[in-house]
């Protein structure tokens, strides 16, 4: 039997740069096997049964826990007084580079490489490589968003979310959207199969064969879908959904249909329709908070697994992939769960409004 050992205290930021070293494949092997026995002394992993698993003694082990308990993360960094080689990049050199990828961008373009970096900072490449992956910099990638200035935004917030975490008696919740546009294309020539040593293949060029637009209801608690194929994207389309919505949903039941803002949902024929069946009830999100609307994710999958490298000779087709897809997602359906409290998402983004404010 190996020994209890106290589970030593890694913070998230620390762990997220540890396992950085580790998949790096350009760190050195001394950090990794560092990161990886402060890794698992986190996960309170025995002392011995480190040692066994990165290949070192057990005085060893201790040596880098009770370091890494003393100094963090550089402590993992520092050899003893004339162990190893002397380091090439000064502290103040990483700590340059790092202050120019984050706050600055060269000559004629939006975003560092390695290699202008390099060139800026009269060191190689590779070195450069080395110190954003040890610090999780990618200046290459972007990820898009934007603020709501909806001046209901914490009341639409608080309705929608309250919907998913406490969900009314006797009612179900579906999340509403069309995604429209849908092109039917058909590629020019037919791509080459899947084999060893190659991936599939599909020309870049193609012909357009039409579009439709699909109308779907998500339902927030089983992941069923409820989606229709209108050719065009109406309030007459809009009122047939809602038609098709009331004979499929059994009688008895409330309907709470989360929306967006667009405006063939607020129609007055719409609004008309809705005085006439009481049982329906709308949410809408706030102004630029589509994230907040669950079926924007089932629509994310349905162009991933089945429309993107589809091929389509033509309309009829293109909905016939898209009814098929939904009959089998259906047979095995799985919710989207909803997590994030209120509290949770204002804090994140009173600090996104915080970081925005101080980079301008």
């Amino acid at each position: 039997m190996w020994e209890p050992s106290e589970a030593l205290v890694v913070n998230e930021e620390a762990r997220r740069t540890l396992e950085a070293w580790v998949n790096a494949r350009t760190s050195p092997q001394r950090i990794v096997l560092r990161a990886r026995i402060v890794l698992m002394a986190g996960q309170g992993v025995a002392t011995r049964r480190i040692a066994r698993a990165v290949g070192t003694s057990r005085p060893t082990v201790l040596l880098w826990r009770n370091r890494f308990s003393a100094g963090g993360l550089n402590a993992l960094l520092q050899d003893a007084p004339g162990r190893g080689r002397p380091p090439s990049i000064s502290p103040a050199k990483v700590k340059r580079i790092l202050a120019a990828t984050v706050n600055s961008s060269p000559r004629a373009a939006t975003h560092w490489s390695t290699r202008t970096m390099a060139k800026a900072q009269g060191v190689s490449h590779a070195t450069v490589q080395r110190i954003w992956e040890a610090h999780g910099l990618q200046p290459h990638r972007i990820e898009t968003f934007k603020l709501s200035r909806d001046r209901r935004f914490v009341e639409k917030l608080s309705d929608i979310v309250g919907v998913y975490l406490n969900p009314p008696d006797k009612a179900v919740v579906l999340c509403v959207d069309e995604k429209s546009q849908i092109q039917a294309l058909d590629r020019t020539q037919p791509g080459l199969p899947l084999k060893k040593g190659r991936c599939g293949t599909m020309t870049h060029d193609y012909k357009r064969n039409g579009t439709t637009t699909l109308f779907a209801a998500l339902n927030a608690l089983e992941g069923t879908v409820i989606g229709t194929c209108y050719p065009r994207h109406r309030n007459l389309e809009f009122r047939k959904f809602l038609k098709h919505i009331d004979e499929t949903i059994p009688a008895g039941l409330d309907v709470h249909l989360i929306l967006d803002n667009y405006g063939t949902h607020k129609h007055p024929r719409v609004e008309a329709w809705l005085k006439r069946h009481r049982r329906f009830h709308l949410h809408f999100t706030p102004t630029s908070s589509s994230w907040l609307n669950l079926v924007e994710r089932w629509f994310r999958e349905l162009t991933v697994r089945r429309i993107r490298r589809g091929s389509f000779g033509g309309v009829p087709d293109l909905i016939a992939a898209i009814e098929e897809y939904i009959a089998v997602h259906n047979d095995d359906p799985r919710p989207f769960t909803w997590t994030a409290s209120v509290q949770k998402i204002l804090a994140k983004i009173e600090r996104c409004k915080a970081m925005s404010e101080t980079q301008h």
